[in-house]
């Protein structure tokens, strides 16, 4: 069994280096933030939860390596980890050969579904459809997609597109650039945008390139106020690396953010801030990352083992107030239900809310029960 007489050893498998460094540095500070708490307050049953922690530096074979490492060498069962969709699929079949459980905290783009996973981040009725409700009411019908090519900006804009054109609003460009883009082809996506002249950008481009897009769409000129840049995924802090400056107007939908007002909420950001510094932010990466280390530990208490079938059966029981707001899974397909809310960037580099749900969400990764019409904006 994975764990000893006076501990419970866990693995984390986020990146420090590498093109998504920034937000799984916040994956890992949520993790470890959770497991602090947990500890500080007696453990579970009594023992402490002790993390192993490996860096895979945004390398997929090096995810797959190191999976296989923590299930066969060090004593572990339970995994949380991976951001990209890539590096989750790279280690699936080590979680499912060696029968672990994986905790993934990433907004994704679905279709997916293993007895050997729960995932707490949004899919994509519980981010992409209110949005493009949003984009065509308030700023109007042409839509240019750019996205780093790989499965999740793919999937999210082909779900995006089915959406907005079903809505009667029409995809005026859709384009892919490498997961490390050029300076080069970031400025030809810029000069593309300013002679199409749409109304809004989607854009699904991550990690360093991201930031980078972003940059130079506030050197280009463009009004954000009136052509914004909107995003499933560039959050607190990535904005604060970019500059809050260069990022006011822009939009994120998610079903977190800093800004949210709530009891756990304050608590989260108040001890965010005490253990990472004053100037930290939390964000969509660090929120879900930091819930699903407290919901493995109210399960775990339940049934007092790191048996995958049984721990994995508690913790999809579970009922827990996060930071975000109430947190269940759906038992048919081991997501979250989750609120959808819709951002906009300020000076400051924070988020005001300017939409929410009225209620959680279903999560639907395979879209199978949601109508377009559901989940959308209402001004």
């Amino acid at each position: 069994m994975a764990n000893s007489d006076d501990e419970w050893r866990v693995g984390v498998l986020f990146s420090q280096a590498g093109i998504t460094a920034v937000t799984e540095s916040e994956h890992l500070a949520g993790t470890l933030l959770a497991i602090d708490e947990i500890n500080a307050a007696g453990g579970v049953l009594g023992r402490a939860i002790k993390p192993i922690c490996y860096d895979p530096g945004a390398d997929n074979r090096a995810y797959r390596n190191l999976a296989r490492q923590l299930l066969a060498e060090n004593d572990v069962n339970v995994i949380f980890g991976c951001s990209m969709s890539a590096s989750r699929k790279a280690v699936l079949p080590i979680i499912e050969r060696h029968n672990g459980l994986l905790l993934y905290p990433s907004m994704y783009e679905g279709f997916e579904y293993s007895e050997n996973v729960l995932y707490t981040g949004a899919t994509l009725n519980q981010n992409t459809f209110a949005l493009a409700d949003f984009l065509l009411q308030k700023y109007g019908p042409r839509i240019f997609f750019v996205g780093a090519d790989y499965i999740y900006p793919r999937e999210s804009n082909r779900v995006m597109r089915d959406v907005i054109e079903s809505k009667g609003g029409q995809v005026v460009a859709e384009r892919y650039v490498p997961l490390i883009a050029g300076t080069d082809e970031l400025k030809a996506i810029i000069a593309e945008i300013l002679h199409l002249k749409p109304t809004a950008i989607f854009s699904t481009v991550i990690g360093k390139s991201a930031q980078q897009f972003y940059r130079l769409y506030d050197e280009a000129g463009i009004d954000r106020a009136e052509i914004p840049i909107a995003s499933l995924t560039m959050a607190e802090s990535e904005i604060r690396v970019i500059g809050p400056d260069k990022c006011s107007g822009h939009i994120l939908a998610a079903t977190y953010f800093q800004t949210l007002k709530n009891d756990a909420n304050d608590r989260f950001v108040s001890a965010y801030k005490s253990r990472f510094g004053s100037d930290a932010t939390t964000s969509v990466w660090s929120h879900p990352a930091y819930t699903q280390v407290h919901m493995f530990a109210r399960g775990l208490e339940k049934v007092g083992s790191l048996d995958t079938q049984k721990l994995s059966a508690a913790i999809l029981q579970e009922d827990f107030q996060s930071p975000e707001g109430r947190i269940t899974f759906d038992n048919d397909t081991r997501h979250v239900w989750l609120r959808p809310r819709i951002g906009v960037a300020r000076a400051d580099g924070l988020f005001d809310v300017v939409w929410e749900a009225p209620a959680p969400a279903r999560p639907d990764p395979y879209l199978t029960v949601t109508r377009f019409e559901e989940a959308s904006f209402q001004a």
